[in-house]
């Protein structure tokens, strides 16, 4: 499995919705809300085989209120 973080970037006043529509998906492994240019950070691990643009595409991007996303790739685990 392929661990990603996903910073999302929410439309104002959404942040809550989006992280409550994430969480029913249980579509991740960790959900956070932080500070910054990002208002939430989910970590999520992408299944053996699958094209990691792809299943975030099909499993996350089409949540109302979400604005934008940066994901980070992981390489190793120290």
């Amino acid at each position: 499995m392929q661990c990603v973080f996903i910073s999302i970037r929410c439309r104002p006043g959404t942040a809550y919705d989006v992280a409550d529509a994430i969480a029913l998906r249980e579509i991740h492994s960790e959900l956070y809300s932080i500070s910054g240019e990002y208002d939430l950070l989910v970590k999520m691990y992408i299944p053996e085989g699958e094209d990691v643009g792809k299943y975030i595409n099909a499993n996350l991007l089409d949540v109302p209120g979400i604005e934008r996303t940066l994901t980070t790739l992981t390489f190793k685990a120290f």
